[in-house]
C-alpha cells in the first residue's frame, strides 16, 4: 500500500532577460509564442496536446510523454492578470494518471536595467512522495531558461 503523505514547499527563482518587458510578456500570455518553450526536453518530450485560454478563469494545459513512455500532464488555471506585470496560476501535475502535486504559481515581470525581471514563487504540496521541491525547482528553472533561449530566437 502507497503511505500517503503531503509535504507543502514554497520556492521562488528570479530571472533578468535581455529583453523587452512587452516581448517577455507576450512569451508567457501568447499561445503560440509561449509553446516555443514551454515544454519538456527537447529530443526526450513529445508534446501531445497543448490549451491555452488566457483569460482570468482561462485553462491550460500541456499533456506529453517522455521518450521512455512516461506522460505528464499539466492542467492549470488562471486566477489573475495584470496586464504585462503578473499572473497568478493554479495547476495540477501528474504523471502517468497519477497525481503528485497542487501548485500555485505567481510569475511577476517588470523593467530592469538591461532588460526584464523576471520572479516566478511557487508554494506547493507535493503528494505521497512522488515530487519533491528539488525536482519541481530544477524543473522550472529548466522552463525558464527555455524561456530565455526562446527570446533570443527572433
Amino acid at each position: 500500500m502507497t503511505e500517503r503523505t503531503a509535504v507543502h514547499d514554497t520556492f521562488r527563482i528570479e530571472r533578468l532577460y535581455p529583453a523587452r518587458p512587452e516581448r517577455v510578456w507576450k512569451a508567457l500570455s501568447d499561445k503560440d509564442a509561449k509553446a516555443r518553450w514551454f515544454a519538456g526536453p527537447s529530443g526526450e518530450w513529445d508534446l501531445l496536446e497543448h490549451t491555452f485560454d488566457f483569460r482570468v478563469g482561462g485553462h491550460e494545459r500541456a499533456l506529453g510523454r517522455f521518450a521512455s513512455g512516461v506522460e505528464s500532464d499539466f492542467n492549470g488555471w488562471i486566477h489573475d492578470i495584470v496586464d504585462g506585470e503578473r499572473i497568478v496560476t493554479a495547476y495540477t501535475m501528474h504523471i502517468d494518471g497519477r497525481q503528485i502535486s497542487v501548485s500555485l504559481g505567481t510569475m511577476e515581470i517588470g523593467p530592469a536595467e538591461g532588460g526584464t525581471r523576471l520572479v516566478y514563487t511557487e508554494q506547493a504540496v507535493f503528494l505521497d512522495g512522488q515530487d519533491n521541491v528539488d525536482q519541481r525547482r530544477e524543473g522550472t528553472e529548466e522552463l525558464l531558461d527555455a524561456l530565455g533561449r526562446s527570446l533570443s530566437e527572433d
